[in-house]
C-alpha cells in the first residue's frame, strides 16, 4: 500500500526511539504515538548513533592529518586541516582576550562536529532510511541537529561552562553581584536597594538562560527547515516533468543548504566564544 504525503513526511521526521511502552516492556517505538507515549525516559538510538559516529570521524580526521604533518608543502587534505584550524584560531583570538586553553580547541570541535551534523542533510531523503527498512530497522534519521535532544544538549553543556567560568572569574559574590546588581546600578546603602535587587535577577536571569536556549533552538529550527524541505521537494518525483523541476529544485537547494549548515555550525562556535569571553569578563570598580 502507497504511503501518502502525510505518512510519507511522518516517517521520515520520525526517530528510531527505544524506551518504555505503557505496558511496561521496554523496546523499540513502532509509531510516532509509541514515541510520545515513551515520554523522558527514551533514548534516540538514530540520533546517538549518527552523531557519535560523525565524533569519531572528525576525530579519525584530525588524527590522521597531525599524523601525516609534513614540514615542506603540505597535500591537500593537509591544507584543508590546516585552513580550519587556521580559520577557527583567528576567530578566537579576535574574540576572545583570556587566557584559557579549552576556549579554541573547543570551538573547533563545536564547528567541525556540527558542520558534520549538518552535512548530512545533504544525503538524499531517501537513500539511508529506505535502505534501514531493507534490514528491518522502521525509521532512521540521519541529521541529528535536527533532534533538539543535541542542540539543546550542546548549547546546555556550553551554559554549564559559563556558569563555572563565571564564578572561577568572579567568585560566587561576584557572579551574584552581577544577578543581582545589573542593569539597573544598585547601591548596598541605598534604600532602593530590595526594590531593584529581584528586578535585576529577572532580567539578568532571563538573558543567562536565553543563552543556551536561543544556541540550541536556533540551530535545530534552521536544520529542521532545511530537511522538511528536501522532504517536500521529494514528493514531487511522481512524474517526469515534475521530476525534472523537482530535481532541479533539490540541486539549487543544495547548493544553497551548503551555505546554511556552515553559517550555522560558525554561529553555535562563534557564539559559545562570545559568551564564555563574558563569562571571563570582570569588571573594575
Amino acid at each position: 500500500m502507497a504511503e501518502s504525503s502525510g505518512e510519507y513526511i511522518k516517517h521520515h521526521l520520525t526517530n528510531l526511539t527505544y524506551g518504555q511502552h505503557p505496558d511496561g516492556t521496554w523496546g523499540f517505538a513502532h509509531s510516532a504515538e509509541e514515541v510520545a507515549a515513551m515520554g523522558f525516559w527514551s533514548i534516540n538510538v538514530d540520533t546517538l548513533g549518527w552523531s557519535i559516529g560523525l565524533g569519531i570521524v572528525f576525530s579519525v580526521m584530525f588524527w590522521l592529518a597531525a599524523r601525516r604533518a609534513t614540514a615542506g608543502v603540505p597535500g591537500g587534505f593537509q591544507n584543508a586541516i590546516e585552513m580550519i584550524v587556521d580559520f577557527i584560531d583567528d576567530t578566537v583570538t579576535g574574540i576572545f582576550q583570556h587566557r584559557n586553553s579549552l576556549i579554541a580547541p573547543m570551538a573547533l570541535t563545536i564547528f567541525v562536529w556540527v558542520f558534520l551534523m549538518n552535512l548530512m542533510d545533504l544525503v538524499p531523503v531517501d537513500w539511508i532510511p529506505e535502505a534501514a527498512k531493507l534490514v528491518g530497522v522502521e525509521y532512521m534519521k540521519v541529521v541529528p541537529s535536527t533532534d533538539p535532544n543535541v542542540t539543546l544538549g550542546l548549547a546546555f553543556a556550553v551554559f554549564m561552562l559559563i556558569i563555572f567560568y563565571s564564578i572561577k572569574e568572579k567568585g560566587i559574590g561576584g557572579f551574584l553581584k552581577e544577578l543581582l546588581c545589573h542593569p539597573f546600578e544598585v547601591k548596598l546603602r541605598s534604600p532602593l536597594t530590595w526594590l531593584f535587587m529581584p528586578v535585576n535577577l529577572v532580567l539578568e536571569g532571563v538573558t543567562l538562560i536565553a543563552k543556551p536556549v536561543s544556541l540550541g533552538l536556533r540551530l535545530f529550527g534552521n536544520l529542521y527547515a532545511g530537511e522538511m524541505i528536501f522532504i517536500l521537494i521529494a514528493l514531487m518525483y511522481g512524474g517526469i516533468l515534475i521530476g525534472i523541476f523537482g530535481a532541479v529544485l533539490q540541486w539549487a537547494w543544495a547548493v544553497f543548504h551548503v551555505l546554511i549548515i556552515t553559517l550555522q555550525a560558525f554561529i553555535f562556535a562563534v557564539l559559545t566564544v562570545v559568551y564564555l569571553a563574558q563569562a571571563h569578563d570582570v569588571e573594575d570598580h
